[in-house]
Formats: structure tokens, C-alpha cells, sequence
């Protein structure tokens, strides 16, 4: 199978890197410093997985058509991505590896509905500087069909993935998404304080701030009468349990787990792409709560706020201190500490 990767970051680079390792022919397609630095020096991977140079070439655009396209670009320059590599992938099975809920839409607009696989991504991966990859943690893998049901093609493609990483064929693909919105919807806040997560976290007024999205984010999900399903490493019963907490027990939880998430110091996509000078996936995070709350009459307060001190900072490249943070959310938390969310097990 020819597999094209677009999107020479975190998640392109690494997973371009370990399918050439396992001898597959893969193209890694990204932007010019990125292809630069590849075809240079090769591509560079630490972490869990030890210090691998894999040489892969790196080229702006596909120039050969695909089996499989790997859509690892951020939300915000998927239609591009798209647009400039139609021509050789509208034949081909495309995975989006995004983060939020709007990639496999935006697909869709131009190639086939039957051909997109949407997945999530369970592993933690960064990118601070093209072309230097580094593995946090393990994870799996999950893939569904966004709008048919899951067929042949589909598991032929997560054979292939297997080599790699463990792979989850699952048919509650929209659900288990959303529930991801909420995994990452705390990027935010180590990506305000120009931080790792393991030092942002490691404060208990702020892991208080993270335990507040949630308890929002999740009363909104449930006034909508959405169902969310369960992520292999982080349960649904889990993100109730924590909401329906007091804050400041939830923070004490959450802040013993973050802390020790990795031994390399992680990095968020939303800090990541702050740092790289390039738009953040904050609309399509944090934001997302927002959209809902929005088209059902609803509010998300916290959220909002968030969202937009996030495109403050990417604006004047200016990161808030932990007592900035505390000063302009307190309001927002203090209500939110009042709420009580039910436990609800809505799916699994």
C-alpha cells in the first residue's frame, strides 16, 4: 500500500517515521522548513521508543497518487491540505487525525463520504522544532467510519496501523471524538502559561481551573442530549467521576496524574503551534463547548473566556502568569464550583 503522510509535525512525523521503519513506502509531505530540515538531517525521534534517525523523504506536495492518505495536519490547514493534494488522493482511503470534531465534515466536502476513516489519537507526541520528534507516552489507535459503516477497507488499512501502535476498530466513532474534546480541551492552559503540562498541572489552582472546563464542558454535552462513549485509557465513568466532584478534590486527582503523565516534558498541540508562531486548534477545542452551548441556547462561560485569552496570546506572542490565569477565570470557576454535574454514564 503507497501511504502518503501530510502533516510533517508531532503525529505526521512520528507515524510517517515508525511505518518506514517497518519497511512500508511512505511519502511525509509539510511545509518548507519542515521538508528542509527532513531531507538534511533525516527524520529525528526520541522518547519511550529510544533515539531514532529515520531517513524518509520529505517533499511541500504529493507528486504520485496514494492508497492511503494520513491527514495529519492541525484542523486549520486541512482544507488546504486537501485542496493542494486532491488530485492524488480522491481515489485513495483518507484518515483524519485531528483533534476536535469538524475534521471529517470538512473532508467530506471534497472527497467521497465512504472513503474517510476518522481516528483518535491516544499516544502523546511532540514537536517543538521541525523535524525532531518526540514520543512522550504509548497509546492506541482508534479508527471508525465518520459516516458508513465500518467494511473490508477499513480493517485492511488498521492491519497496516498495528505495526505501529494498538489499533481499535470501533463503530461509536462520533461519541468517543467528542469525549476526546475533552481529554484535550486542557492544552489550553499550559499553552497560556508558556509551560510544560507537568508544571502547569503541578498547581493545584490551576488543575482547579482544568476540572472547571470539564464540569462545564460536560453539563453543556449533557443539556444537549448527546451521548459520549468510552476512550481506551480514560473511560467516560472517569471524566464523571472527577466533574462530579468538588473542585477542589477533582484538581488534587487530576493534578497527581498529570504531573506524572511523562518523563520528557509534554507539550500540548495548542502550546505547540503558539510556539511554531502558527493559528491554534483552540476553536475546535475549548471552542467546540462554545459552538454547542451556542447552537443550543445554552452558555460556557469559562470556556469562551479561555478561548479567547488563548488567541491573545497568539496574537502578542505574550504568555499570562499562574496569577493572571487564577485572576481572570476566578469568577468564571467560582460559579462553576456552585454546579453539581450528575453521574450519568451516558455510553460506553
Amino acid at each position: 500500500m503507497r501511504i502518503a503522510v501530510i502533516g510533517a509535525g508531532a503525529i505526521g512525523g512520528l507515524v510517517a517515521g515508525y511505518l518506514k521503519l517497518k519497511g512500508e513506502e511512505v511519502s511525509l509531505v509539510g511545509r518548507p522548513e519542515a521538508v528542509r530540515a527532513i531531507n538534511e538531517k533525516g527524520l529525528q525521534i526520541s522518547g519511550v521508543r529510544g533515539h531514532l534517525q529515520v531517513s524518509i523523504p520529505g517533499t511541500e506536495e504529493l507528486n504520485s497518487p496514494a492508497d492511503l492518505a494520513i491527514l495529519a495536519t492541525k484542523s486549520n490547514d486541512l482544507e488546504a491540505a486537501v485542496k493542494d493534494n486532491f488530485e492524488f488522493i480522491r481515489g485513495a482511503q483518507v484518515l483524519t487525525a485531528q483533534n476536535g470534531i469538524r475534521a471529517d465534515t470538512l473532508v467530506a466536502q471534497y472527497l467521497p463520504q465512504e472513503n474517510i476513516i476518522s481516528s483518535i489519537v491516544m499516544f502523546g507526541v511532540t514537536c517543538l522544532e521541525p523535524g525532531k520528534i518526540v514520543h512522550n507516552f504509548e497509546g492506541s489507535w482508534v479508527l471508525g467510519r465518520p459516516f458508513v459503516s465500518n467494511d473490508a477497507a477499513i480493517i485492511k488499512v488498521s492491519e497496516i496501523l498495528k505495526q505501529i501502535f494498538p489499533v481499535i476498530v470501533s463503530a461509536e466513532i462520533k461519541g468517543m471524538k467528542l469525549l476526546k474534546v475533552f481529554v484535550n480541551a486542557n492544552n489550553c492552559i499550559p499553552a497560556l502559561l508558556g509551560m510544560s503540562m507537568q508544571e502547569a498541572f503541578a498547581d493545584l489552582e490551576i488543575s482547579r481551573i482544568s476540572m472547571a472546563i470539564w464540569r462545564e464542558g460536560l453539563g453543556v454535552v449533557k443539556k444537549s442530549g448527546i451521548s459520549l462513549f468510552s476512550l481506551p485509557d480514560f473511560p467516560l465513568e472517569r471524566l464523571e467521576k472527577l466533574a462530579g466532584l468538588p473542585l477542589a478534590e477533582a484538581a488534587k486527582i487530576y493534578s497527581g496524574i498529570m504531573s506524572h503523565l511523562s518523563q520528557e516534558p509534554l507539550y500540548g498541540s495548542i502550546y505547540q503551534s503558539i510556539k511554531r508562531g502558527r493559528p491554534s486548534e483552540i476553536d475546535y477545542l475549548n471552542g467546540e463547548f462554545v459552538n454547542l452551548a451556542r447552537e443550543n441556547h445554552l452558555s460556557a462561560p469559562l470556556n469562551a473566556k479561555l478561548t479567547e485569552m488563548v488567541h491573545r496570546v497568539e496574537a502578542t506572542k505574550s504568555f499570562f502568569t499562574k496569577e493572571q490565569l487564577i485572576r481572570e477565570t476566578a469568577n468564571f470557576v467560582n460559579e462553576i464550583s456552585k454546579s453539581q454535574i450528575p453521574i450519568l454514564f451516558l455510553g460506553f
